[in-house]
């Protein structure tokens, strides 16, 4: 049975918008990981792949932001 809070579209927004900023996280510290000399990784197509990755998802944790505090015109 949904409760108040599942009806609050809020509620999903933030659930959602955690879930990216982890996933951006992750990709970050990889990225961090990799820098380091011991684990250093030489492989420059998995860096993009993981540097754009945590682009995007950052991007998608502000339009979840914005959306939820309607800073946007297209959220009004």
């Amino acid at each position: 049975m949904a409760t108040a809070s599942n009806r609050d579209p809020r509620h999903h927004t933030q659930k959602m918008q955690k879930a990216l900023e982890t996933c951006k996280l992750i990709c970050a510290r990889t990225l961090k990981k990799w820098m380091n000399p011991s684990e250093k990784v030489d492989e420059p197509q998995l860096k993009a792949m993981f540097e754009t990755s945590a682009e995007v998802l950052g991007g998608l944790c502000k339009a979840f932001r914005d959306s939820e505090c309607k800073n946007e015109a297209a959220w009004r």
